[in-house]
């Protein structure tokens, strides 16, 4: 599908068959991330495919509980794609002190949307995930205690036949030309 029509076919899913995806899928979605653009070439994230069915569900369990339940959807997924932010270079560094800003976030979400992208030209629903137990997941895959978790992308197969019709703003609300209105 040509790229216009890509964009207006992703969506985020929270409901998903239980059909494995399959390894050259899951490398491809590799390489959309390692592809993508970053501050300075930093490439500030580690992406760990989680696809071990009982991992898979610990690190699932740790994006809702009894008060936040709005992710129970997400044992679902058959694949869960964690993203680390990790130390840029230090000329990104230097600069987002300089700027005021969080260069390795802003990549991180770029990656992801590369994922997703990637994932919906080939088949695959994805949902990103901004909500979790950051310290329970950490513990589940090992990771240091230094190192950030960025966001949690869900895949699988969709099982919504029907594409939900996307609710935006309209054009004219969310930009403009030449100045801010």
């Amino acid at each position: 599908m040509d790229f216009a029509e890509l964009i207006r076919e992703r969506r985020s899913v929270r409901a998903y068959r239980q059909r494995e995806v399959e390894q050259e899928k899951i490398a491809a979605l590799i390489e959309a991330v390692r592809l993508s653009p970053s501050a300075s070439n930093s490439q500030p994230w580690k992406l760990i495919i989680v696809d071990d069915p009982e991992t898979k569900d610990q690190v699932a369990r740790a994006t809702f509980s009894r008060l936040v339940s709005f992710n129970k959807f997400v044992p679902q997924a058959p694949v869960l794609a964690v993203m680390t932010v990790e130390r840029p270079k230090m000329v990104t560094q230097i600069g987002g002190r300089l700027k005021d800003r969080q260069f390795p976030l802003i990549d991180i979400g770029v990656a992801a949307s590369h994922l997703c992208l990637q994932a919906a030209d080939l088949g695959l629903g994805t949902c990103m995930i901004g909500w979790f137990d950051e310290t329970r997941i950490r513990t589940i895959l090992g990771i240091p205690q230094s190192v950030r978790l960025g966001l949690i992308v869900t895949i699988g197969y969709s099982a919504e036949e029907d594409v939900r019709r996307k609710v935006r703003k309209k054009k004219e609300v969310m930009s403009s030309f030449n100045r801010y209105r």
